[in-house]
């Protein structure tokens, strides 16, 4: 098998998973057996079924996240099928429990039908405090993201849509700030109408961003084209308010920024083109859009999505807190005043240490998750999604 090795590092630490699941109390004598199960249990059990808001507090429901894909939009490898996708999926609860203290389940199902997986998840909703879809494609992953939010009373949170924006607006922010500039002063053109340009493209709107256009495959989304899809036409009547037609190269002369969120590279021309001061957000993984050499030429700040470069958009910083915030504040949902809240907190923990190799935080800075949780608490109460007799409970 090409690429197998058994014995080499990555495989080893793979082997056997990467999870486990370990009891809260320990089971040493017949006493304890007899509270943690039965007869003790069915005292709780009853009191659950007389009142199921207490599930929260005498269950892990409350601290639980389903983490939910089908695999057709695993990171960079695509549609690889539900069992290939159980290691990334793993990998993601392991992160919640290290970043945020939060327990998680990777679900993967072997369905790539929409309704089966809306119909899935809403059945096993209850044993959950949230709902997190990972790597689900474009665009079925807008419709059964919605449909859930409608269904469940719980936060449902596409990472990859709602984790990328709400990074790479915290980037923006600081990297906006260090070259003196605002966000409503900026021109912004998006490589990619996906999940993550989907979701970027309307944050940055809901920030305030100057002017934004995107670009697909077949160049700028505009009103006069004729075969964009639903959600693609939805972007066309929001954004290019310079009503820009052509190509991504044509979209990029005199921009303030790229924000590239697909596997399309961009070439040394295109970027010249540039505003001065440019700024070069070249996500894809592990090729970025514009050859990070390339970009330091005609780019005052440049990120990427990889480790080993400055500036990495990770999600890592955005997801644990946001989902800890949504449990600490009993929320129902999670909000775009939330998403906001969640980047402006990531933003503000760079604080002093501002610069254009340090726009955001690392993943391993203690302050994130907490200060990112705090924020989406307290916005989740401020637009009023909050359950207070139930908030911070854990």
């Amino acid at each position: 098998m090409v690429g197998f090795d058994p014995d080499s590092p990555v495989f080893r630490v793979h082997a056997g998973g990467k999870l486990t699941v370990r009891s809260t109390m320990p089971l040493t004598d017949r006493e304890s057996l007899s509270l943690a199960y039965t007869p003790g249990v069915a005292e709780v059990c009853t009191a659950i079924a007389a009142d199921e808001s207490m599930a929260r507090t005498y269950t892990w429901r409350s601290r639980l996240v389903a983490i939910v894909t089908d695999g057709t939009a695993v990171l960079g490898l695509g549609n690889i099928g539900a069992a290939a996708s159980l290691p990334v999926m793993e990998g993601k609860a392991a992160l919640f429990s290290e970043f945020a203290g939060l327990n998680a389940v990777p679900i993967v199902l072997d369905t790539t039908d929409v309704d089966e997986i809306v119909e899935t998840v809403a059945r096993i909703a209850p044993s959950f405090g949230g709902i997190n879809l990972e790597d689900i494609s474009a665009p079925r992953c807008f419709d059964i993201e919605q449909r859930l939010r409608a269904r469940l009373d719980v936060p449902v949170f596409h990472d990859d849509q709602h984790g990328t924006a709400i990074v790479v607006l915290a980037a923006l922010r600081n990297a906006a700030a260090v070259t003196g500039r605002r966000l409503e002063d900026l021109r912004v053109v998006v490589s990619g109408a996906g999940a993550a340009g989907v979701a970027c493209t309307k944050i940055l709107l809901a920030a305030g961003i100057g002017d934004i256009a995107v670009a697909d495959s077949r160049g700028v989304l505009h009103q006069g084209r004729t075969e964009l899809t639903p959600v693609k036409a939805d972007l066309a009547a929001v954004t290019n308010r310079s009503g820009l037609t052509g190509s991504l190269d044509d979209a990029l002369a005199g921009a303030d920024v790229f924000l590239g969120l697909s596997a399309g590279a961009v070439g040394e021309a295109a970027v010249s083109a540039m505003a001065p001061n440019a700024m070069i957000f070249a996500l894809a993984n592990p090729t970025p859009e514009v050859e990070p050499t390339v970009a330091h030429r005609y780019a005052s700040v440049v990120a990427t999505g990889r480790s080993d470069y400055p500036n990495q958009i990770n999600n890592v910083l955005a997801f644990p807190g946001v989902f800890a915030g949504a449990f600490d504040a009993g929320a129902r949902m999670i909000t775009e005043n939330m998403k906001l809240a969640a980047a402006a907190a990531i933003s503000e923990v760079v604080g002093d240490e501002l610069s254009p190799t340090h726009i955001v935080p690392s993943a391993f800075d203690e302050r994130v998750a907490p200060g990112v949780a705090a924020a989406v608490a307290a916005q989740a109460i401020r637009d009023g999604v909050a359950d207070l007799a139930l908030a911070g409970d854990r």
